[in-house]
């Protein structure tokens, strides 16, 4: 019989509806059959794309045997980290401060049943003692034997950990701090000394395409490009590493968009699962970066990215999935992979051609067969289009095999990312279909994630759960601030600043400074985190900070760009001593010190948005350009002195603060842009 896992919304929770294990989703029904049993919980915490999480779901979870142990001897209770967020953050720390290790999924935490603190846990355990490990059936035992003989114990140990919770969170923010740029500077060496100056990214195998580390360096590229000495080893760094990944197995090739990370330092093999909070960020880039540079290969790659979000990813009622397994027919990566004879078979005379460029002429590099990876240049056009027919042909014939599981998840904060790098992507390479794509995507999150005048989290087959966290809020709010610059609409920003209102009433410490990742009428868990440094996303303190302060310049709004300043001070101690974790809140700070560029431009449609358009083939980060058809009215704060002159453009330009007499033509507006970026 289906456990209590049938009933909800996640397609992972569903995947383990028929388990022999006794389930319980996070909540109160698990909680009282906790204090009335007196068992401890066992709590696993995954998602559905993640390889490991299968194999200890096959291994344990899916074994009548050891299923019995988990169910005589605990509650066990199922929550996929991509819904629950909150629950992850906190057992993940947990599972840090009481183990001394990295965390991961699937996270095994072993909890008070009484009150659902952490008293010991892991991450996979196999169902046999193998690799320095034990067995999954006999740790269950010892750990019920432990909490039950041990319970004193457990209880003083839980609240010991709950006053290191406190300790870890940002301190108390000093009105007297002076924020400077120092940790910008720290955070550009630091990123030197760990970067591979062979073949792209920072530190050792696995390698990640940290999105915000190499944005981070491609802004201060552009920052010094007028100096004495521009910083030409940060444009290297994000370069060769964008060029690795490109070229590398991480990016496929056939298909589109980009793997999770690379298990070697050759950026070659990936983990295989495809995750929309990768490839929104990344888009963003890779078009920002052929923008900065020229480089072909840029445009071919946002465009493959823009391509399979589009085609793969995003429902028919204009929201995006959130990935796509690294697992299909029980084995990873075995959808991606080929053999010469199946290729040769299928591009006849093309196939010297495309087995040159990816290698199919080479020794085998997984299991036997071969993950595509860039292993020569292409010599002319016509091995160029020989390459994109036998692309065109591969995907025909991969789409015939049984693809990895998609997650039909629509997550709030991961569709912001995607919707950012639509935004930005649809600019950068002069293709309205992008915008338009993020156009839907905000008008769905409208339409079904907000609840009395609430923000919520997640969608999945018209259900719509879980009050919005912090990260969903500032994300979106980041979002809309560049869809704005794509396409301009009023309900739009009137959206923006909603979602800002939102963060400042629900979110914000104002006796410490900074924001927590919960509400403040959130679900009462055992501790309520604040979350400053960047993870697998963006930190959502940072994100909140920098797209404040530019609402807060766009519209004259120093509610905004108070609590923008109050989240630097807040997490200044972090910010100054571990500079390159804190990426998100040091672009943030960047604009802080140097206010971003707004130029503002009113006419008619047809004309305003060519001068928009024109100016958007600049790299300048810190550059925002909105395009706003004089028929607008009632504009909020500041936006509303901008008026348009009647039969004519114009064009205002501000800088923080200050701003300068209205341009009337586009000659005197790109002169103003060029000076700006010479």
């Amino acid at each position: 019989m289906p456990n209590r896992l049938a009933d909800e919304s996640s397609p992972y929770l569903q995947q383990h509806a028929e388990n022999p294990v006794d389930w319980f989703p996070w909540g109160n029904e698990a909680f009282e059959e906790a204090r009335k049993t007196g068992k401890p919980i066992l709590l696993s915490v995954g998602y559905s794309a993640c390889h490991w999480c299968h194999v200890m779901a096959h291994e344990s979870f899916e074994d009548d045997s050891i299923a019995a142990v988990m169910n005589r001897l605990f509650v066990n209770v199922k929550v996929d980290r991509e819904e629950r967020p909150d629950v992850d953050k906190i057992y993940q720390t947990a599972h840090q401060l009481l183990t001394q290790r990295g965390g991961g999924w699937p996270l095994t935490m072993f909890l008070d049943g009484e009150n659902q603190r952490p008293f010991f846990g892991g991450t996979y355990f196999p169902n046999e003692a193998r690799h320095g490990m034990p067995a999954f059936a006999d740790l269950l035992e010892k750990v019920a034997v432990y909490f039950e003989e041990q319970r004193d114990t457990v209880r003083a140990q839980s609240e010991q950990l709950l006053g290191v919770f406190k300790k870890i969170e940002p301190s108390r923010s000093d009105e007297d701090v002076i924020l400077d740029a120092t940790p910008l500077q720290r955070a550009r060496d630091t990123f030197a000394q760990n970067f591979d100056r062979d073949f792209g990214g920072f530190g050792p195998a696995p390698k990640f395409p940290h999105a915000t580390t190499i944005d981070r360096l491609l802004r201060q590229w552009r920052t010094t490009a007028n100096d004495a000495e521009p910083d030409l080893d940060a444009l290297l760094m994000s370069t060769l590493t964008l060029t690795r990944m490109a070229d590398g197995g991480i990016f496929d090739h056939i298909g589109g968009g980009f793997c999770r990370y690379s298990v070697d330092k050759y950026w070659q093999i990936p983990h295989f699962e495809k995750m929309l909070y990768d490839n929104g960020p990344l888009l963003a880039l890779y078009a920002q970066a052929a923008i900065a540079t020229g480089e072909s290969s840029f445009f071919d790659t946002a465009n493959a990215t823009a391509d399979w979000m589009l085609a793969d990813m995003q429902a028919d009622n204009g929201g995006f999935f959130s990935s796509r397994d690294a697992d299909s027919e029980g084995e990873e990566g075995v959808y991606y992979l080929w053999t010469p004879e199946q290729a040769q078979k299928l591009l006849g005379d093309d196939y010297t051609v495309f087995a040159n460029r990816f290698g199919l002429d080479m020794d085998t590099n997984f299991e036997g067969q071969w993950h595509l990876t860039v292993r020569a240049p292409i010599a002319n056009d016509d091995d160029f289009a020989a390459i994109e027919r036998s692309k065109k042909i591969l995907l025909t014939e991969r789409e015939t095999r049984i693809a990895p599981g998609r997650d039909e998840k629509q997550l709030t904060s991961w569709n912001a990312l995607a919707i950012r790098g639509l935004a930005i992507s649809g600019r950068a390479l002069n293709r309205p279909e992008l915008t338009l794509a993020a156009v839907r995507a905000v008008d769905f999150i409208r339409e079904n994630l907000i609840k009395n005048d609430r923000l919520l989290a997640s969608y999945k087959d018209a259900q719509v759960r879980f009050p919005a966290y912090l990260d969903d809020h500032a994300f979106l709010l980041d979002a809309l601030l560049e869809l704005l610059q794509s396409n301009w609409s009023t309900k739009h920003l009137s959206f923006a600043i909603q979602l800002a209102d939102l963060i400042l009433e629900h979110f914000e410490d104002l006796e410490r400074g900074a924001f927590y990742f919960t509400a403040n009428d959130h679900e009462t868990l055992i501790h309520r985190p604040k979350s400053i440094a960047d993870e697998a996303v963006p930190s959502g303190n940072g994100v909140a900070a920098f797209a404040l302060q530019r609402l807060g310049f766009l519209l004259g709004e120093t509610r905004y760009l108070d609590a923008a300043e109050r989240t630097l001070k807040g997490a200044w101690q972090g910010i100054k001593e571990y500079p390159h974790g804190h990426v998100s809140l040091i672009t943030a700070l960047e604009e802080y010190l140097h206010h971003p560029e707004i130029i503002v431009i009113r006419g008619e449609s047809e004309e305003i948005e060519r001068w928009r358009d024109s100016a958007a083939k600049l790299y300048a980060p810190q550059r925002m350009i909105f395009a706003i058809d004089a028929n607008e009215e009632n504009l909020p704060g500041a936006l509303a002195d901008k008026v348009a002159h009647e039969g004519e453009s114009v064009a205002y330009r501000c800088v923080g603060t200050h701003c300068e007499l209205p341009l009337t033509t586009w000659e005197a507006l790109a002169a103003e842009l060029n000076e700006a970026t010479d």
